[in-house]
C-alpha cells in the first residue's frame, strides 16, 4: 500500500528544505530550482506589494514535516492582483469579465514569474502525484474564490495531462534553435541558405567593428561589478519597454550567489567600458536566452550578444538547443524556428468558460497556421525532392 499524503499551500519557500524542492524539481530546467525561485522572493521581486502572492502548492510525503519524510512534489503558485509579468495575455479575458460585473482579480497562476520558459510546472516525476498536485491547485481555486487559474510555460507532456484532466488549453509560439550535431559555429551556418549566411557573417562583423570586445562569463567569473554594469543595460531596456523592471539589483547577485554555474553573462565592452549584455540560464541539455541591454546603441550588437554567442556556446558545451524567449519573429532569419509553446486555465464561472473557449479554438487556429508561414520561411536550405514527393 502506498503511503498517504498531504496537500498544503505555503507563503514562502522558506517553509521547505532546498534539497527537498529540488528533489522534485529535477536538474534539467533551472528555473523551477530552488535557488533560482528563493532569489525571486528573498529579492522582493515577488511578495507583499508586487501583485505577486507565492502560495506555493506542496505534497509532503508520510512522515513529513521539519524531519519527516520530505516533499512527494510541489508547485510553484502565485495569488495575483495583475497580469504583468506573465507573457501569456489574459488582458482581454480580464475586461471582458469585468464588464459583465465579475472581479477578475485576484487569480492564481503557477508559473515562474517573468520567465516566459518552457519548464515543468507540476513538479514530480510520476503522473498520479502530479495528477494530485493538479487536484490541489484547482482546490485550492474553487477555495479561495478566485475567478481563474493559470498554468503557462508547462512542457507539452504535463499541458496533454492538464487537458485530460479537464483544464482549457492555449497554444502559441516561440523560436528556438536546435543543434543539428554542429561541431562548429562553421557548420551551423553551412545549413543556411547561401543569402542567410552571408547576412549573419556581415552581422557578426558588424557587430564588433566598432571595437567591441565580448565576454562570456559563468561560474566563479562572475563578480558583483559584473552585475553592477548587466543590471545598468537590464533597467535602461526594461524602464523602456514596460515602464519598470520586474526585477531589482539584489535578485542578481542572489542568483549570482546560489546558482553561478547556471548562468551564462555575455558582456560587450567598447574602450574599457561595459556597454551591453545578455543573460541566460543553463539547463542540463539547453541554453535559456532571458535579458538583454545597452547603454550604447550599435549595429547588430543585440543579434550578436543574443543569438549568436548562445548558439557559440551551445555547440561548444554540446546543448541541443538555444531558447530565446518571447517574441521576435526576426530569429527566424539567425536560425532559430518557431516552436509551440503552451498553457492550461481552469474557469471558475461556467458561462465564462465557454466564451473563453471559443476564444481558444479561434485563436488556436491562426497560431497554428501562422507557423506553418513561419516555418516555411526558414533560413535552412531546402533538401531537394525525389520526383513525385510533396
Amino acid at each position: 500500500m502506498s503511503a498517504p499524503v498531504t496537500a498544503s499551500a505555503i507563503p514562502s519557500l522558506a517553509a521547505v528544505k532546498a534539497a527537498d524542492w529540488d528533489a522534485c524539481a529535477g536538474t534539467e530546467n533551472p528555473f523551477v530550482s530552488y535557488a533560482f525561485l528563493s532569489a525571486m522572493e528573498d529579492s522582493g521581486c515577488v511578495g507583499p506589494g508586487t501583485g505577486w502572492t507565492p502560495t506555493h502548492i506542496v505534497i509532503e510525503k508520510a512522515g513529513g514535516g521539519p524531519d519527516g519524510g520530505g516533499l512527494a512534489g510541489c508547485v510553484p503558485m502565485y495569488l495575483k492582483s495583475h497580469s504583468q509579468g506573465e507573457y501569456v495575455f489574459d488582458h482581454s479575458w480580464a475586461h471582458a469579465w469585468e464588464r459583465a460585473g465579475g472581479d477578475y482579480y485576484p487569480k492564481l497562476q503557477v508559473s515562474v514569474p517573468f520567465s516566459p520558459v518552457t519548464g515543468p510546472r507540476l513538479l514530480a516525476s510520476d503522473e498520479g502525484t502530479r495528477g494530485l498536485l493538479l487536484n490541489a491547485c484547482v482546490q485550492a481555486a474553487d477555495k479561495m474564490g478566485v475567478s481563474s487559474l493559470h498554468i503557462t510555460f508547462p512542457t507539452f507532456e504535463q499541458w496533454s495531462e492538464m487537458g485530460d484532466a479537464g483544464l482549457l488549453l492555449r497554444k502559441d509560439q516561440q523560436f528556438i534553435w536546435r543543434n543539428d550535431g554542429y561541431a562548429t559555429f562553421d557548420d551551423f551556418l553551412a545549413a543556411l541558405s547561401s543569402r542567410k549566411r552571408k547576412n549573419i557573417r556581415k552581422e557578426r562583423a558588424q557587430a564588433v567593428s566598432p571595437g567591441i570586445d565580448i565576454e562570456v562569463l559563468t561560474g566563479k567569473d562572475l563578480r558583483e561589478e559584473h552585475w553592477d554594469a548587466f543590471y545598468r543595460f537590464y533597467v535602461d531596456t526594461s524602464s523602456r519597454k514596460w515602464g519598470r523592471p520586474y526585477l531589482n539589483r539584489t535578485f542578481f547577485s542572489l542568483i549570482g550567489e546560489r546558482m553561478p554555474e547556471k548562468i551564462v553573462l555575455v558582456l560587450c565592452k567598447r574602450a574599457g567600458r561595459y556597454i551591453a549584455g545578455a543573460i541566460n540560464l543553463l539547463g542540463s541539455d539547453a541554453l535559456f536566452g532571458r535579458n538583454w541591454g545597452c547603454v550604447e546603441d550599435h549595429p547588430c550588437l543585440h543579434f550578436e550578444a543574443c543569438y549568436y554567442q548562445a548558439i557559440e556556446f551551445a555547440i561548444t558545451h554540446g546543448l541541443s538547443r538555444v531558447e530565446a524567449g518571447a517574441q521576435g519573429q526576426h530569429k527566424l532569419a539567425r536560425g532559430y524556428l518557431p516552436q509551440f509553446t503552451c498553457s492550461a486555465h481552469w474557469i471558475a464561472d461556467p458561462g465564462f468558460r465557454q466564451a473563453v473557449a471559443r476564444f481558444l479554438k479561434e485563436e488556436g487556429a491562426y497560431v497554428e497556421h501562422d507557423q506553418e508561414v513561419l516555418a516555411a520561411h526558414g533560413p535552412f536550405k531546402r533538401v531537394p525532392q525525389a520526383d513525385g514527393e510533396e
